[in-house]
């Protein structure tokens, strides 16, 4: 598996989503979705937005030092492994569970209302399984 590029495909993801939030939050911009589609509020997005950049910056770090295979991300560290990759299970499986009760509870915004931060955390938490499955390399 190729990990680099893996990695940077879901960085360039989730850069997209920061990116397109932001353009519909300041910039006004409509061919977007609306606001209310990309976060559920729990954050104030000033604050969110912050923490958004700051894990893309990671996410750029991590990627770069892996796909270059130099760096403290890029040291083998087969210890991180399972708990990166059963995090990001469990991860995954909350996300779905929200999916069913965001259906469940609010019926009108079935299928689609809800989803760009449900799909963006599957991104992160497919990101966190790939750099497990780096790690495990040296198991």
């Amino acid at each position: 598996m190729k990990h680099g590029p893996l990695l940077a495909l879901l960085t360039l993801l989730f850069a997209l989503r920061v990116l397109g939030q932001a353009l519909v939050a300041f910039a006004g911009v409509t061919w977007l979705p609306a606001m209310e589609h990309w976060f559920s509020g729990l954050i104030p997005y000033p604050a969110l937005l912050i923490l958004q950049l700051l894990m893309l910056l990671l996410m750029i770090k991590v990627t770069a030092e892996i796909w270059r295979g130099r760096g403290f991300y890029a040291e083998a560290r087969p210890h991180w492994s399972q708990f990166l990759q059963r995090f990001s299970a469990v991860y995954a499986a909350i996300m779905v569970l929200r999916y069913i009760l965001i259906m469940t509870l609010e019926p009108e915004m079935r299928w689609f209302g809800g989803v760009i931060p449900i799909t963006f955390h599957f991104v992160l938490a497919v990101f966190i399984f790939v750099l497990g499955h780096y790690h495990r390399r040296a198991n």
